[in-house]
Protein backbone atom coordinates (compact mmCIF):
# COMPACT_ATOMS: atom_id res chain seq x y z
CA UNK A 1 0.00 0.00 0.00
CA UNK A 2 1.13 3.59 -0.76
CA UNK A 3 2.52 5.27 2.25
CA UNK A 4 0.21 8.65 2.61
CA UNK A 5 2.20 11.18 3.85
CA UNK A 6 0.43 14.57 4.87
CA UNK A 7 2.12 16.08 1.93
CA UNK A 8 1.77 12.72 -0.50
CA UNK A 9 -2.22 13.62 0.20
CA UNK A 10 -2.45 17.13 0.01
CA UNK A 11 -1.51 15.88 -3.41
CA UNK A 12 -3.35 13.53 -4.25
CA UNK A 13 -6.45 15.67 -2.78
CA UNK A 14 -5.86 18.79 -4.39
CA UNK A 15 -5.41 16.58 -8.15
CA UNK A 16 -9.18 15.22 -7.15
CA UNK A 17 -10.92 18.67 -6.20
CA UNK A 18 -9.36 21.00 -8.57
CA UNK A 19 -12.08 18.92 -11.16
CA UNK A 20 -14.50 21.68 -9.36
CA UNK A 21 -12.59 24.63 -9.91
CA UNK A 22 -11.68 23.74 -13.46
CA UNK A 23 -15.35 23.06 -14.39
CA UNK A 24 -16.54 25.99 -13.14
CA UNK A 25 -13.47 28.97 -14.22
CA UNK A 26 -12.40 27.70 -17.46
CA UNK A 27 -15.16 28.51 -19.81
CA UNK A 28 -15.87 31.75 -18.33
CA UNK A 29 -13.73 33.62 -21.27
CA UNK A 30 -16.02 31.51 -23.47
CA UNK A 31 -19.23 32.44 -22.13
CA UNK A 32 -19.85 35.15 -24.57
CA UNK A 33 -19.04 32.33 -27.58
CA UNK A 34 -20.85 29.82 -25.83
CA UNK A 35 -23.87 31.70 -25.65
CA UNK A 36 -23.96 33.06 -29.09
CA UNK A 37 -22.75 29.75 -30.23
CA UNK A 38 -26.59 28.14 -28.28
CA UNK A 39 -28.28 31.17 -29.10
CA UNK A 40 -28.79 32.34 -25.46
CA UNK A 41 -28.20 35.33 -23.67
CA UNK A 42 -25.00 35.91 -21.70
CA UNK A 43 -26.81 36.37 -18.77
CA UNK A 44 -28.76 32.86 -19.21
CA UNK A 45 -25.47 31.05 -19.96
CA UNK A 46 -24.18 32.10 -16.85
CA UNK A 47 -27.07 30.70 -15.07
CA UNK A 48 -25.08 27.35 -16.14
CA UNK A 49 -23.01 28.08 -12.94
CA UNK A 50 -25.89 28.01 -10.99
CA UNK A 51 -27.14 24.21 -12.12
CA UNK A 52 -23.59 22.94 -12.05
CA UNK A 53 -23.72 24.12 -7.95
CA UNK A 54 -27.04 22.80 -7.60
CA UNK A 55 -26.13 19.22 -8.93
CA UNK A 56 -22.77 19.38 -6.97
CA UNK A 57 -24.62 20.35 -4.05
CA UNK A 58 -26.80 16.99 -4.97
CA UNK A 59 -23.97 14.95 -5.80
CA UNK A 60 -22.06 15.38 -2.37
CA UNK A 61 -25.78 15.04 -0.18
CA UNK A 62 -25.75 11.08 -1.75
CA UNK A 63 -22.25 10.30 -2.49
CA UNK A 64 -20.93 10.90 1.37
CA UNK A 65 -23.09 8.58 2.94
CA UNK A 66 -22.24 6.28 -0.05
CA UNK A 67 -18.87 6.42 0.72
CA UNK A 68 -18.90 6.19 4.41
CA UNK A 69 -20.98 2.90 3.67
CA UNK A 70 -18.86 1.41 0.52
CA UNK A 71 -15.30 3.32 1.01
CA UNK A 72 -13.73 6.05 -0.22
CA UNK A 73 -12.16 4.73 -3.65
CA UNK A 74 -15.29 2.84 -5.12
CA UNK A 75 -17.35 6.32 -5.42
CA UNK A 76 -14.84 8.32 -6.53
CA UNK A 77 -14.34 6.55 -9.18
CA UNK A 78 -17.57 6.47 -10.23
CA UNK A 79 -17.80 9.97 -9.76
CA UNK A 80 -14.90 11.07 -11.88
CA UNK A 81 -16.14 8.30 -14.78
CA UNK A 82 -19.54 10.17 -14.38
CA UNK A 83 -17.90 13.63 -15.05
CA UNK A 84 -15.74 12.19 -17.93
CA UNK A 85 -18.69 10.78 -19.51
CA UNK A 86 -20.89 14.09 -19.11
CA UNK A 87 -17.68 16.60 -20.26
CA UNK A 88 -17.19 14.75 -23.60
CA UNK A 89 -21.36 15.19 -24.14
CA UNK A 90 -20.97 18.96 -23.64
CA UNK A 91 -18.67 19.18 -26.93
CA UNK A 92 -21.71 19.13 -28.47
CA UNK A 93 -24.40 21.17 -26.97
CA UNK A 94 -26.28 22.87 -29.38
CA UNK A 95 -28.77 24.68 -26.99
CA UNK A 96 -29.30 26.67 -23.63
CA UNK A 97 -31.68 23.13 -22.12
CA UNK A 98 -29.11 20.82 -23.09
CA UNK A 99 -26.27 22.69 -21.78
CA UNK A 100 -27.60 22.85 -18.06
CA UNK A 101 -28.67 18.92 -17.96
CA UNK A 102 -25.42 17.62 -19.06
CA UNK A 103 -23.65 20.36 -16.58
CA UNK A 104 -26.30 18.77 -14.28
CA UNK A 105 -24.88 15.19 -14.93
CA UNK A 106 -21.55 16.48 -14.80
CA UNK A 107 -21.69 18.16 -11.58
CA UNK A 108 -22.96 15.28 -9.93
CA UNK A 109 -19.97 13.05 -10.60
CA UNK A 110 -17.98 15.88 -9.85
CA UNK A 111 -19.83 16.49 -6.13
CA UNK A 112 -19.20 12.01 -6.23
CA UNK A 113 -15.48 12.98 -5.91
CA UNK A 114 -15.33 15.88 -4.24
CA UNK A 115 -17.36 14.86 -1.11
CA UNK A 116 -14.19 12.32 -0.35
CA UNK A 117 -11.53 15.07 0.02
CA UNK A 118 -12.39 16.53 3.12
CA UNK A 119 -13.31 13.23 4.25
CA UNK A 120 -10.04 11.41 3.44
CA UNK A 121 -8.15 13.73 5.41
CA UNK A 122 -10.12 13.28 8.46
CA UNK A 123 -9.74 9.82 8.26
CA UNK A 124 -6.25 10.56 8.82
CA UNK A 125 -6.02 13.60 10.65
CA UNK A 126 -7.47 15.82 13.01
CA UNK A 127 -7.90 19.28 14.44
CA UNK A 128 -4.81 21.79 13.47
CA UNK A 129 -3.06 19.03 12.02
CA UNK A 130 -6.27 18.48 9.59
CA UNK A 131 -6.29 22.26 9.33
CA UNK A 132 -2.67 22.14 7.84
CA UNK A 133 -3.31 19.66 5.35
CA UNK A 134 -6.35 21.62 4.54
CA UNK A 135 -4.56 24.64 3.89
CA UNK A 136 -1.93 22.93 1.86
CA UNK A 137 -4.41 21.14 -0.35
CA UNK A 138 -6.36 24.06 -0.79
CA UNK A 139 -3.13 26.15 -1.60
CA UNK A 140 -2.33 23.93 -4.43
CA UNK A 141 -5.66 23.89 -5.42
CA UNK A 142 -5.88 27.58 -6.03
CA UNK A 143 -3.66 26.98 -9.23
CA UNK A 144 -6.71 25.46 -10.67
CA UNK A 145 -8.85 28.33 -11.30
CA UNK A 146 -5.65 30.88 -11.24
CA UNK A 147 -4.92 28.95 -14.92
CA UNK A 148 -8.43 27.52 -15.48
CA UNK A 149 -9.33 30.83 -17.02
CA UNK A 150 -5.89 31.28 -19.05
CA UNK A 151 -6.11 27.45 -19.95
CA UNK A 152 -10.04 28.34 -21.52
CA UNK A 153 -9.22 31.30 -23.45
CA UNK A 154 -6.42 30.00 -25.26
CA UNK A 155 -8.35 26.65 -26.16
CA UNK A 156 -10.89 29.41 -27.04
CA UNK A 157 -8.78 30.99 -29.00
CA UNK A 158 -6.67 26.95 -30.45
CA UNK A 159 -10.79 26.08 -31.67
CA UNK A 160 -13.95 27.36 -29.96
CA UNK A 161 -15.91 26.51 -26.65
CA UNK A 162 -16.15 22.74 -26.85
CA UNK A 163 -12.22 22.13 -26.56
CA UNK A 164 -12.58 23.19 -23.23
CA UNK A 165 -14.90 20.60 -22.30
CA UNK A 166 -13.02 18.53 -24.29
CA UNK A 167 -10.39 19.21 -22.04
CA UNK A 168 -11.91 18.54 -19.11
CA UNK A 169 -12.65 15.26 -20.29
CA UNK A 170 -9.09 14.37 -20.72
CA UNK A 171 -8.66 16.22 -16.76
CA UNK A 172 -10.98 13.89 -15.55
CA UNK A 173 -9.49 10.42 -17.46
CA UNK A 174 -5.62 11.58 -15.98
CA UNK A 175 -6.93 11.73 -12.15
CA UNK A 176 -9.09 8.68 -12.64
CA UNK A 177 -5.87 6.76 -13.27
CA UNK A 178 -3.80 8.76 -10.79
CA UNK A 179 -6.04 8.34 -8.15
CA UNK A 180 -6.43 4.48 -8.86
CA UNK A 181 -2.84 3.77 -8.91
CA UNK A 182 -1.62 5.80 -6.11
CA UNK A 183 -4.25 6.69 -3.59
CA UNK A 184 -5.08 4.05 -0.92
CA UNK A 185 -8.61 3.34 0.27
CA UNK A 186 -8.26 5.35 3.42
CA UNK A 187 -11.58 4.09 4.80
CA UNK A 188 -13.16 0.88 3.55
CA UNK A 189 -16.38 -0.95 2.92
CA UNK A 190 -18.35 -0.56 6.45
CA UNK A 191 -21.18 -3.28 6.58
CA UNK A 192 -22.13 -1.18 9.71
CA UNK A 193 -22.74 1.71 7.90
CA UNK A 194 -25.88 3.37 8.55
CA UNK A 195 -29.57 2.44 6.84
CA UNK A 196 -31.14 5.33 5.24
CA UNK A 197 -33.19 6.61 7.85
CA UNK A 198 -29.92 6.77 10.19
CA UNK A 199 -28.42 8.24 7.42
CA UNK A 200 -30.91 11.02 7.66
CA UNK A 201 -31.13 10.97 10.95
CA UNK A 202 -27.64 11.58 10.61
CA UNK A 203 -28.54 14.87 8.65
CA UNK A 204 -30.84 16.31 10.87
CA UNK A 205 -28.18 15.44 13.90
CA UNK A 206 -25.60 17.75 11.76
CA UNK A 207 -28.39 20.59 11.33
CA UNK A 208 -29.22 20.62 15.04
CA UNK A 209 -26.17 21.20 15.97
CA UNK A 210 -25.55 24.45 17.15
CA UNK A 211 -22.01 25.36 16.68
CA UNK A 212 -21.44 23.32 13.56
CA UNK A 213 -23.85 25.32 11.74
CA UNK A 214 -22.37 28.54 12.58
CA UNK A 215 -19.19 27.39 10.90
CA UNK A 216 -21.39 25.75 8.28
CA UNK A 217 -23.05 28.86 7.55
CA UNK A 218 -19.53 30.68 7.57
CA UNK A 219 -18.13 28.74 4.76
CA UNK A 220 -22.14 28.84 3.19
CA UNK A 221 -21.98 32.46 2.91
CA UNK A 222 -18.17 33.13 2.36
CA UNK A 223 -18.79 30.57 -0.68
CA UNK A 224 -21.87 32.24 -1.89
CA UNK A 225 -20.42 35.69 -1.86
CA UNK A 226 -17.57 34.28 -4.22
CA UNK A 227 -19.93 32.70 -6.71
CA UNK A 228 -21.74 35.75 -7.19
CA UNK A 229 -18.54 37.33 -8.07
CA UNK A 230 -17.46 34.26 -10.34
CA UNK A 231 -21.25 34.24 -12.20
CA UNK A 232 -20.88 37.94 -12.27
CA UNK A 233 -17.47 38.77 -13.20
CA UNK A 234 -17.31 37.75 -17.48
CA UNK A 235 -20.07 40.49 -17.69
CA UNK A 236 -19.55 42.89 -15.34
CA UNK A 237 -14.91 42.62 -16.01
CA UNK A 238 -15.44 42.17 -19.48
CA UNK A 239 -18.66 44.12 -20.95
CA UNK A 240 -19.50 46.68 -18.09
CA UNK A 241 -15.93 47.60 -17.95
CA UNK A 242 -14.95 46.95 -21.21
CA UNK A 243 -11.69 44.39 -20.20
CA UNK A 244 -10.81 42.65 -23.09
CA UNK A 245 -10.80 38.46 -22.90
CA UNK A 246 -6.88 37.91 -23.45
CA UNK A 247 -6.37 40.10 -20.18
CA UNK A 248 -9.44 38.61 -18.30
CA UNK A 249 -7.59 35.62 -17.39
CA UNK A 250 -4.99 37.62 -15.71
CA UNK A 251 -7.17 39.71 -13.54
CA UNK A 252 -9.38 36.78 -12.74
CA UNK A 253 -6.13 34.93 -11.41
CA UNK A 254 -5.32 37.80 -9.36
CA UNK A 255 -8.08 36.46 -6.79
CA UNK A 256 -6.71 33.38 -6.80
CA UNK A 257 -3.41 34.18 -5.66
CA UNK A 258 -4.38 36.06 -2.76
CA UNK A 259 -6.56 33.03 -1.75
CA UNK A 260 -3.12 31.50 -2.18
CA UNK A 261 -0.97 33.61 -0.27
CA UNK A 262 -4.22 33.82 2.66
CA UNK A 263 -3.72 29.79 2.62
CA UNK A 264 -0.43 29.82 3.83
CA UNK A 265 -0.79 32.90 5.75
CA UNK A 266 -3.26 30.30 7.51
CA UNK A 267 -0.31 27.65 8.03
CA UNK A 268 1.66 30.10 9.88
CA UNK A 269 -0.61 31.56 11.72
CA UNK A 270 -1.78 28.33 13.05
CA UNK A 271 1.29 28.17 15.04
CA UNK A 272 -0.07 30.43 17.86
CA UNK A 273 -3.81 31.19 17.05
CA UNK A 274 -6.97 28.53 17.02
CA UNK A 275 -8.49 27.80 13.82
CA UNK A 276 -11.73 29.66 15.31
CA UNK A 277 -9.57 32.69 15.48
CA UNK A 278 -8.53 32.42 11.85
CA UNK A 279 -11.43 32.40 10.41
CA UNK A 280 -13.09 35.20 12.00
CA UNK A 281 -10.10 37.39 11.03
CA UNK A 282 -10.81 36.11 7.08
CA UNK A 283 -14.49 36.98 7.84
CA UNK A 284 -14.20 40.53 9.10
CA UNK A 285 -11.76 40.89 6.30
CA UNK A 286 -14.17 39.97 3.60
CA UNK A 287 -16.89 41.90 4.97
CA UNK A 288 -14.81 45.43 5.32
CA UNK A 289 -14.57 44.60 1.36
CA UNK A 290 -17.49 44.12 0.64
CA UNK A 291 -19.08 47.58 2.35
CA UNK A 292 -16.27 49.04 0.42
CA UNK A 293 -17.30 47.66 -2.85
CA UNK A 294 -21.08 48.92 -2.40
CA UNK A 295 -19.83 52.43 -1.52
CA UNK A 296 -17.60 52.37 -4.54
CA UNK A 297 -20.72 51.70 -6.91
CA UNK A 298 -22.83 53.42 -5.06
CA UNK A 299 -20.72 56.72 -4.92
CA UNK A 300 -19.94 56.28 -8.60
CA UNK A 301 -16.26 56.06 -8.70
CA UNK A 302 -16.82 51.87 -9.67
CA UNK A 303 -14.16 50.90 -11.76
CA UNK A 304 -12.03 47.88 -13.01
CA UNK A 305 -9.05 50.00 -11.03
CA UNK A 306 -10.77 50.16 -8.24
CA UNK A 307 -13.40 47.34 -8.05
CA UNK A 308 -10.84 44.38 -8.90
CA UNK A 309 -8.48 45.30 -6.03
CA UNK A 310 -11.73 45.07 -3.86
CA UNK A 311 -12.84 41.57 -5.21
CA UNK A 312 -9.44 39.88 -4.90
CA UNK A 313 -9.55 40.93 -1.05
CA UNK A 314 -12.80 39.28 -0.65
CA UNK A 315 -12.23 36.06 -2.76
CA UNK A 316 -9.01 35.75 -1.65
CA UNK A 317 -10.05 35.34 1.88
CA UNK A 318 -11.26 32.00 1.12
CA UNK A 319 -7.90 30.77 2.33
CA UNK A 320 -8.60 31.60 5.32
CA UNK A 321 -12.01 30.83 5.88
CA UNK A 322 -12.91 27.40 4.14
CA UNK A 323 -9.88 25.62 5.82
CA UNK A 324 -10.88 26.84 9.01
CA UNK A 325 -14.84 26.40 9.16
CA UNK A 326 -14.37 22.85 7.84
CA UNK A 327 -11.55 21.19 10.34
CA UNK A 328 -13.94 23.58 13.23
CA UNK A 329 -17.10 21.65 12.27
CA UNK A 330 -15.63 18.14 11.04
CA UNK A 331 -14.13 17.60 15.03
CA UNK A 332 -17.33 17.21 16.15
CA UNK A 333 -18.46 14.32 14.13
CA UNK A 334 -15.00 11.81 13.64
CA UNK A 335 -17.27 8.54 12.62
CA UNK A 336 -19.46 10.39 10.01
CA UNK A 337 -16.72 12.80 8.57
CA UNK A 338 -18.19 12.26 4.80
CA UNK A 339 -22.01 11.94 5.89
CA UNK A 340 -21.18 15.57 7.71
CA UNK A 341 -19.39 17.22 4.68
CA UNK A 342 -21.78 16.06 1.86
CA UNK A 343 -24.36 17.97 3.97
CA UNK A 344 -21.77 21.00 4.86
CA UNK A 345 -21.10 20.47 1.04
CA UNK A 346 -24.40 20.74 -0.13
CA UNK A 347 -25.62 23.74 1.95
CA UNK A 348 -22.21 25.26 0.41
CA UNK A 349 -23.18 24.90 -3.27
CA UNK A 350 -26.81 25.54 -2.50
CA UNK A 351 -26.04 28.52 -1.08
CA UNK A 352 -23.72 29.62 -4.41
CA UNK A 353 -26.21 28.26 -6.65
CA UNK A 354 -29.11 30.48 -5.04
CA UNK A 355 -25.99 34.03 -5.13
CA UNK A 356 -25.32 32.91 -8.94
CA UNK A 357 -29.24 33.10 -10.14
CA UNK A 358 -29.50 36.02 -8.08
CA UNK A 359 -26.53 37.86 -10.12
CA UNK A 360 -27.84 36.39 -12.92
CA UNK A 361 -31.56 36.37 -13.63
CA UNK A 362 -31.35 40.38 -13.21
CA UNK A 363 -30.10 41.42 -16.40
CA UNK A 364 -28.92 44.62 -14.95
CA UNK A 365 -26.52 46.92 -17.06
CA UNK A 366 -25.04 47.52 -13.40
CA UNK A 367 -22.69 46.18 -10.85
CA UNK A 368 -25.47 46.49 -8.17
CA UNK A 369 -26.62 42.52 -8.38
CA UNK A 370 -23.05 41.42 -8.20
CA UNK A 371 -21.81 43.55 -5.04
CA UNK A 372 -25.15 43.46 -2.99
CA UNK A 373 -25.13 39.91 -3.37
CA UNK A 374 -21.59 39.41 -2.07
CA UNK A 375 -22.39 42.30 0.49
CA UNK A 376 -25.32 40.12 1.89
CA UNK A 377 -23.68 36.64 1.81
CA UNK A 378 -20.80 38.01 3.77
CA UNK A 379 -22.85 39.83 6.68
CA UNK A 380 -24.85 36.80 6.81
CA UNK A 381 -22.10 34.53 7.47
CA UNK A 382 -20.52 37.26 10.27
CA UNK A 383 -23.57 37.15 12.21
CA UNK A 384 -24.29 33.49 11.85
CA UNK A 385 -20.75 32.47 12.91
CA UNK A 386 -21.03 34.67 15.73
CA UNK A 387 -24.57 33.73 16.66
CA UNK A 388 -24.49 29.71 16.41
CA UNK A 389 -20.68 29.02 17.59
CA UNK A 390 -19.98 32.52 19.90
CA UNK A 391 -19.28 30.37 22.77
CA UNK A 392 -17.28 28.16 21.35
CA UNK A 393 -15.23 30.55 19.65
CA UNK A 394 -14.83 32.43 23.47
CA UNK A 395 -14.01 29.11 24.85
CA UNK A 396 -11.16 28.59 21.96
CA UNK A 397 -9.94 32.12 23.05
CA UNK A 398 -9.56 31.21 26.59
CA UNK A 399 -7.99 28.02 26.24
CA UNK A 400 -5.03 29.49 23.74
CA UNK A 401 -4.69 32.03 26.28
CA UNK A 402 -4.00 29.70 28.73
CA UNK A 403 -1.99 27.53 27.14
CA UNK A 404 0.31 30.71 26.01
CA UNK A 405 0.66 31.45 29.79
Amino acid sequence: MTTLTASRLALLVAANTALAPLAIDAYLPAMPSLAASIGASVHHTELSLSVFLLGFALGQLICGPLSDRFGRKPVLMAGLAVFMIASLALTQVGSLATLWGWRFVQALGGGACVVNSAAIVRDRFSGREAARVMSTMVMILMMAPLVAPAIGSALLHLADWWLIFLFLAVYAGFVLWLLGRHLPETHGRDPQAPSARRILANYASVLRHREAMGYIGAVSMSFAGMFAFITGSPYLYMEHYGLSTTLYPFVFGANILIMASSSRLNIRLLKRRTPQQNLLLGLGVQLTAGSLLVALVATGLDSIYTVAPLMVVFVGMQGLISPNAMSSMLDHFPHMSATATALQGCLQFTCGAVSGALVGAFELASAWPTVLTMLGATLLGNIGVRVLAGRALKRGEIALGESEA
